[in-house]
């Protein structure tokens, strides 16, 4: 059944829109990672849709104050640090320029309520919560400073402004750990296009990890576990691929455990190389102790390749337990969790089963989908003077899923809320409904003259991978070439 979501016109309703975003890096930013990436691809499907998008970033050495990245004016003034003064004052002599700010925090908050001028609407957009990071990069006093700019600061500057979270994960956080109390939309990470062609699994046993060598992603852990699986595995060949701080140390550790017979360590590689290794591995993981989303998860699932990981915010969300991947609860069971993996893909109706559930999760985030939802986001925000009539009256967690008959000709998206996700398949619609129980919910599908409709409280898997998410189990494609 192939389902087609209906003209993304939250992303067309911002047409002509001015937004401008802040964020402390930009892609072509030395130390750019996954959350550039994110508001990059977002920013660029905007852009070309006639959205007025402009950039304020950090300048690292080297590159000009003013440069123009796929389309999107980007400004660059400061360092990590001085970077947000400076912004402060940009924004204070173009008040009146912008429409609407999204403003992604990145541990310390740009605090752009203050500045960007009474009125304008400022939708926070959130990766994970730093809370326990600030201690590995500062010291003492500063990590402290960056714990109450992150919390108790940052809940009064913003109070009840809305926030994209990019998974439930983080959204648990904000609530508990920072507590901030007004609406939180989860808006996942998408994924580049599904790899074309048939993939051919390595003959021995292969782990490939594709990640910044950085201490919270605590690869020392995965290592130290290594000489015990090797020892069960006959043939393990590991591969990791990144650079950053750790590697030295790392290798030393390689080193003092034997392993270098096992564990090769390639640096930084171009794309077509990383992809290469990537396709061919049996597995790959994470030993990170919290994301706010597995983007390198997800990209390996588009290879089909599964991912054994501990239990962390942000990976548990990106990984299906025992569909797409494992999750494990403690440290010292790592090492006995991938002996267990290894085993069960030695079967290649096994692996096959496994890499197809994969590539069917991974084909659920696309950047067009985050796009989509993200200007639903911003969009609410602008259109905040909306009816009574489509209030309601759950907290923006809850959120239903809608099955209904299409009524004749109804566009539904202009009688939903910017929030809603819609997909529809032929005469058929489904719909999350964001901020509804099921007493909203039937409201809601009264207005809409929705026929026969059947509904429930959403859960995890269809909250990230909206309405058209493939059912447990059920997986469309069998990825080929498994040897």
């Amino acid at each position: 059944m192939t389902a087609t979501e209906e003209p993304t016109t939250n992303i067309t309703g911002l047409a002509g829109a001015r937004v401008l975003v802040l964020n402390w890096r930009d892609v072509r930013h030395p130390q750019a990672g996954g959350a550039e990436q994110y508001m990059h691809e977002i920013s660029r499907r905007w852009r070309a849709a006639g959205v007025d998008v402009t950039w304020f970033t950090a300048r690292p050495a080297g590159q000009p104050a003013y440069e123009e990245l796929d389309g999107i004016p980007t400004f660059r003034a400061g360092s990590d640090l001085s970077l947000y003064p400076r912004t402060a004052a940009q924004l204070l002599r173009t008040r009146g320029r912008f429409d609407a700010v999204v403003d992604c925090q990145n541990g310390i908050p740009f605090f752009s309520p203050l500045f960007a001028g009474q009125g304008v609407p400022v939708v926070q957009l959130v990766h994970h919560v730093h809370q326990d990071q600030f201690a590995t990069r500062f010291g003492p006093v500063v990590a402290g400073l960056g714990r109450l700019l992150e919390r108790n600061v940052a809940r009064i500057v913003y109070g009840r402004r809305a926030i994209a979270a990019v998974s439930p994960s983080t959204r648990t956080e904000l609530r508990h750990r920072l507590g901030f109390r007004g609406p939180i939309f989860v808006v996942p990470n998408g994924t580049d296009t599904l790899p074309a062609g048939v993939r051919q699994r390595a003959e021995r046993p292969t782990l490939v990890l594709v990640s910044r060598l950085v201490p919270h992603k605590r690869v020392d852990l995965l290592v130290g576990q290594l000489a015990t699986a090797a020892e069960q595995v006959p043939g393990l060949a590991v591969h990791i691929i990144g650079d950053g701080p750790e590697r030295s140390r790392l290798q030393g550790l390689v080193a003092d455990l034997a392993l270098q017979d096992t564990v090769t360590f390639h640096g930084r590689l171009p794309d077509a190389q990383r992809d290469e290794l990537l396709s061919r591995a049996w597995v790959t993981t994470s030993t990170s102790a919290a994301e706010g989303w597995g983007c390198s998860v997800i990209e390996a699932a588009a290879w089909g390749v599964p991912c054994l990981a501990l239990r962390a915010p942000g990976i548990r969300d990106s990984i299906l337990d025992g569909e797409t991947g494992w999750l494990v609860e403690r440290a010292s069971d790592f090492g006995p969790a991938l002996v267990r993996a290894m085993r069960e893909l030695s079967s290649d109706p096994r692996a096959a089963e496994v890499a197809a559930a994969c590539q069917d999760w991974a084909r659920c985030f696309t950047w067009d989908r985050s796009a989509e939802l993200l200007a639903g986001v911003v969009l609410d925000q602008l259109q905040s003077a909306r009816a009574a009539a489509n209030r309601r009256s759950a907290r923006s967690d809850m959120a239903v899923l809608a099955d209904f008959r299409r009524p004749a000709d109804a566009e539904l998206r202009s009688l939903l809320r910017p929030t809603d996700e819609v997909v529809v398949t032929g005469d058929h619609a489904s719909v999350v409904l964001n901020g509804c129980d099921e007493f909203d919910a039937t409201t809601v599908l009264g207005r809409l003259g929705a026929a026969d409709p059947t509904l429930r409280l959403i859960d995890r898997r269809e909250l990230l991978a909206g309405p058209a998410a493939p059912p447990p189990g059920q997986s469309t494609t069998l990825l080929a070439g498994l040897t």
